[in-house]
């Protein structure tokens, strides 16, 4: 199925149309579609109005440099400073992480978003796309702010989405702008990256986002086109039963299986139970490239759609959030925020 992006901070006819389209599970929303919260539950209504209550709606609300809606929500420190604090104190960094994922998906969840896809759980070792977005460059530390973050969002009401897999913080390239390759054995890769993968596993997340990257020692595809990390190493090895998500297919990592259609079918061919197509440009041919008997929404993916929320209103007549934002917010400074 796909999850597909929209222009602007209200729906066009012609994305009303997709919305109905068999094969779409919802819209992942940007910074572009977002004005205010007003705006935003009304967009998240209307999204539902066109296409059923069944659609997904999604942001990437991580925090730091990653934080698709600002005005009006509480501007959120990186994950990178919850880090830092660990190596002074981890009990506290366990705290931070929970309340942090709280405020970040409760806030959510009162505006009408299923789910973030967080927690970043790459390992911080130099990736430029990565950067503050990781916990730590430990995996022990990464799996263990990791399994708090998941605990967090949960609390809120928010599915988990882990991501990269099965590690993207330790090549250099950014497979935003370019094809990333880590030369690494499979055996090395599971001594680090994918540790923090299979420990938050074990904390149960609903889905898991793969990487653009290649690991020719593995497989020569990248992991998103890739029967071997999907079905034989996440799957198998780490027995995750959730939803499998591709990364963007307009990355130009993605570009390695060619065409946006051919790019469709390889993610949908290796395993993926949902594709992402975030700019609306690509929409269209992503459509006509979905399979004709494509069903309804499976369990996994239905598992995405958020618990019911609290409003705005009681939200902020909530003293534990307030203590919880002061708390995460006054991580901003550590990182010259305002």
């Amino acid at each position: 199925m796909l999850m597909i992006g929209v222009a602007a901070p209200e729906l066009a006819e012609r994305e009303k149309r997709w919305l109905t389209a068999p094969g779409v599970a919802g819209v992942l929303l940007f910074a572009r579609n977002y004005t205010s919260r007003e705006q935003l539950i009304a967009l998240c209504e209307a999204i539902r109005e066109a296409g059923g209550e069944h659609l997904l709606i999604a942001v990437d609300q991580e925090g730091g440099p990653v934080q698709r809606f600002r005005d009006g929500f509480t501007r959120l420190p990186p994950l990178a400073a919850i880090g830092a604090v660990h190596d002074r104190d981890p009990d506290e960094a366990v705290r931070l992480a929970e309340e942090h994922a709280w405020v970040m998906a409760s806030e959510l969840r009162a505006s009408g978003v299923d789910f973030s896809f967080a927690p970043v759980v790459d390992l911080a070792r130099g990736n430029a796309a990565i950067g503050l977005r990781a916990f730590h460059a430990d995996p022990a530390v990464a799996g263990e702010l990791g399994q708090a973050y998941v605990r967090g969002m949960h609390l809120g009401g928010m599915a988990a989405v882990l991501k990269h897999f099965p590690g993207h913080g330790s090549v250099t390239g950014d497979t935003h702008k370019v094809a990333a390759i880590d030369p690494r054995s499979l055996d090395e890769i599971r001594r680090a990256d994918l540790r923090p993968f299979a420990e938050c596993i074990e904390a149960r997340v609903e889905a898991v986002m793969m990487a653009h990257v290649t690991y020719p020692a593995v497989d020569d595809q990248p992991a998103g086109y890739s029967k071997v990390w999907i079905e034989q190493v996440l799957r198998g090895e780490l027995g995750f039963a959730g939803a499998v998500v591709s990364d963007d297919i307009s990355m130009a990592a993605a570009g390695a299986a060619g065409s946006v259609g051919e790019r469709v079918h390889a993610h949908l061919l290796a395993g993926c139970d949902l594709v992402l197509a975030c700019f609306p440009e690509v929409v269209e041919e992503a459509l006509a490239a979905l399979p004709a008997d494509t069903g309804a929404m499976s369990a996994p993916l239905a598992a995405l759609r958020g618990a019911i929320g609290p409003t705005w209103a009681s939200l902020t007549d909530n003293p534990q959030r307030d203590r919880f934002v002061a708390r995460i917010t006054a991580l901003n400074a550590d990182q010259g925020i305002a």
